[in-house]
């Protein structure tokens, strides 16, 4: 079975090439400083459209995670753990994304993003404990 490929949409789009670009970012409202993930084209407090990203800090704490069995990421084999991580600079917004921890994931532990480069066209938003050493090869630990 062939592993799932993001598909960039109108609204996702943007912030999948500031991912391959290595910058972590959400969408800021432009009329109520609303901050925001995942992109949209209206604000959800104001109802309006106008935005601009926001670089913040790549750092979190894990919300929850789940085991996979099933191969959606490239490069990936079963199974492997997903973390759902609450942004520490927007605690409204939850991201996911695979664990890059040497041990299983615990609720409340601090995160940092790591980029994970899939190959030419794919970046991934992976994440792994605070405390854990320097990226391995092909990953970069997010700076903002």
């Amino acid at each position: 079975m062939a592993a799932y490929r993001p598909e960039p949409d109108r609204d996702s789009r943007a912030w999948w090439e500031r991912v391959a670009r290595r910058e972590f970012a959400v969408q800021e409202c432009e009329s109520c400083g609303t901050l925001r993930f995942p992109p949209r084209a209206f604000c959800a407090a104001c109802r309006t459209e106008g935005w601009r990203w926001r670089e913040i800090a790549p750092e979190g704490a894990i919300e929850s995670w789940i085991v996979s069995h099933r191969s959606f990421a490239p490069g990936r084999h079963d199974p492997y753990p997903v973390v759902m991580v609450r942004l520490t600079a927007v605690p409204g917004c939850l991201v996911y994304g695979n664990w890059r921890g040497e041990r299983p994931p615990e609720a409340g532990e601090p995160v940092r993003a790591v980029f994970t480069q899939v190959d030419a066209e794919l970046t991934l938003i992976d994440w792994m404990p605070e405390s854990s050493t320097p990226a391995r090869s092909g990953e970069n630990q997010a700076n903002c």
